[in-house]
């Protein structure tokens, strides 16, 4: 008969809301292999049948060929903080979190909800250490990436906003810093230390346009974001020689769009560019159907790419709708144990290219492979972009029949 020695406890779940690590390093469960016999990856999937999680993972040490199996042993090693035997090096992955958490609200605690989550699943030891930061302006972005480095620190993820991303370009760092909410194309940096992982916007724009039809009207509001893709729409399907743009702007206030859409021949057999939040996205829509306006499809980005938008819209609201997304590749390992610290890396963009540059670090640092196979151009990560409709109760692709 196997007998297994089980090595130190199961860790207690840290609190998934604070952004504070505590420096006292998390215990690891060990599982000593004690059977005579060779148990090969069907072998390991009886024992998972039959429910004897400790026997699959005293044999299943490294990687399995099989991919759901492997998702198996990756999952179990998460949950229970399983440390490896065969570990070739003990080095500690060290990784800090630059925070303005004034300006980023909730992302302070979900990005290194996100970051925690990924180093969750892997057996290299780690040390995230989170570094709060007033304001984003130029000195105190240099005097906390100057404290970052004189504690020994090389990565560093840094959830800025626009501004704080154009500062940290012009201090030129010389250690790595992962920008995961802007896109190089916005920033003016030549910098080889400085990499980004922001959604490329124009792109989605690009592709949807090949969807459009003449007029197009767009709609936005006076966020920065907004008016900036409002514009950028307005000159691309312009340069395409393709027709004419209307530009509708919607303070936040404005509730009856009757102005616009009732009885406005100027739109007529169009497509609509929605640049609003999903809750303004939804009202415009409900009252495109509402006036009758025949139109040929509606259009969005990464913005409305949001489950709320499938509960907040009736099914003929959105039946021409088209969204882009970029979020591609999750694993089911890591939305899971993202899941556990109430977490969101499927609809969240911030939470998940935090995930996708936590993995670029991580593979720098232990020559492990990437999770995320997606390309570094020029130190911008580049995404897919998909098309996706969304149906009853999810988002699928345009050419589904679901």
């Amino acid at each position: 008969m196997k007998k297994l020695l089980l090595i130190a406890i199961v860790p207690l779940l840290l609190d998934a809301k604070s952004y504070l690590m505590s420096s006292i390093p998390l215990p690891k469960t060990y599982i000593l292999n004690t059977d005579p016999y060779e148990c090969d990856e069907d072998c390991m999937q009886a024992y998972l049948e039959k429910g004897m999680i400790f026997s699959f993972l005293a044999h299943a040490q490294n990687k399995l060929s099989d991919e759901k199996l492997d998702e198996m042993r990756t999952m179990n090693m998460s949950l229970l903080n399983v440390g490896s035997f065969m570990q070739t090096s003990n080095e500690k992955v060290r990784i800090a979190l630059l925070l303005p958490y004034k300006k980023i609200g909730k992302y302070a605690s979900s990005t290194t909800n996100a970051a925690f989550a990924y180093l969750l699943t892997k057996t290299q030891p780690f040390e995230l250490k989170s570094y709060k930061v007033e304001s984003e302006n130029e000195e105190d972005l240099k005097k906390t990436l100057s404290k970052i480095k004189d504690d020994g620190f090389t990565f560093v993820v840094a959830p800025l906003t626009q501004n704080g991303a154009d500062n940290i370009a012009m201090i030129n760092p010389d250690i790595y810093v992962y920008i995961p909410t802007v896109n190089k194309k916005d920033v003016k940096s030549n910098s080889s230390y400085i990499y980004y992982g922001g959604i490329d916007y124009k792109e989605q724009t690009n592709k949807l346009l090949q969807e459009a039809a003449s007029p197009l009207v767009v709609f936005y509001d006076d966020s920065v974001i907004s008016t900036k893709l409002a514009n950028y729409q307005e000159i691309a399907f312009k340069t395409q020689g393709t027709g004419r743009t209307l530009k509708y702007s919607v303070p936040a206030k404005t509730t009856n769009l009757s102005m616009y859409l009732d009885k406005n021949y100027k739109i007529a057999n169009s497509s609509f560019f929605i640049n609003t939040p999903i809750i303004k996205t939804g009202m415009i829509m409900s009252q495109i159907t509402l006036y009758d306006v025949v139109y040929k499809n509606i259009l969005s980005t990464q913005i409305n790419y949001d489950p709320l938008l499938l509960s907040m819209t009736q099914m003929n609201d959105r039946k021409n709708m088209i969204v882009a997304n970029s979020i591609t590749g999750n694993t089911n390992v890591l939305i899971d144990t993202n899941s556990i610290l109430s977490n969101d890396i499927i609809y969240d963009w911030i939470n998940y290219t935090t995930t996708v540059g936590i993995d670029y670090f991580f593979s720098r640092m232990t020559n492990e492979d990437r999770e995320y196979n997606l390309p570094v151009v020029e130190n911008q990560i580049i995404y897919q972009i998909e098309l996706l409709r969304p149906s009853l109760s999810r988002f699928v692709p345009i050419d589904s029949h679901l």
